[in-house]
């Protein structure tokens, strides 16, 4: 318990075109350490807490359950959002089963393009990328924050974080030539694998 442990950046720092070094460094070594740390502090002081003081309006346990799933969830987002990035070659346009899957539930790969970066725009947190098996298709889904608009059972195969941490240093309040900048960046290729995955289990 309260192991979980900070991954590196897969990539060099400067490696993301549109994606300046200094956003990366505090991206990664700032905000998502944080959220590292404080699941291993709350876990921790979970084992201590009075359950029998629990209540719906305000417990320490029920603020650190709370809590517990921001953290948590900002994690494994944060993650996702840096494993499906590329570098070098590894860049382009969706290929592969996620493409042909794509063009099934939106129509084309254009069309899936333009739905995601409108729930990038729209979002307070996240756009992400998810195959849900409840109805074998894949979605948009907007999330707010990191706990709050996911879907239980569905599969995130590429989030894109919109908070202003992300990108207010690079681009202002230009916020679509951000999404514009991470979609030029992402790895389809590990995407699609992802994808595949996800439809197997």
């Amino acid at each position: 318990m309260y192991t979980h442990q900070v991954k590196p950046l897969p990539f060099g720092y400067d490696a993301t075109p549109g994606i300046s070094q200094q956003v990366n460094t505090w991206h990664h070594d700032t905000h998502y350490v944080g959220y590292v740390k404080k699941r291993n502090e709350i876990e921790e002081k979970l084992e201590k807490a009075d359950r029998n003081q629990a209540n719906a309006n305000y417990s320490e346990y029920g603020e650190l359950k709370r809590r517990e799933t921001f953290n948590a969830s900002g994690q494994i987002l944060h993650e996702l959002y840096w494993d499906m990035l590329g570098t070098g070659g590894a860049r382009g346009k969706p290929q592969g089963r996620i493409a042909e899957k794509m063009i099934a539930d939106f129509g084309s790969v254009e069309k899936w393009q333009e739905d995601f970066i409108a729930c990038a725009k729209a979002a307070l947190g996240w756009a992400i990328l998810c195959y849900d098996p409840s109805d074998g298709r894949l979605h948009n889904y907007l999330v707010d924050y990191h706990n709050n608009g996911a879907v239980w059972g569905a599969r995130p195969l590429l989030a894109i974080d919109v908070f202003e941490h992300a990108y207010y240093r690079d681009y202002g309040p230009e916020r679509g030539k951000y999404v514009e900048s991470y979609l030029n960046n992402v790895a389809w290729d590990k995407v699609d694998k992802a994808f595949q995955s996800a439809v197997k289990s």
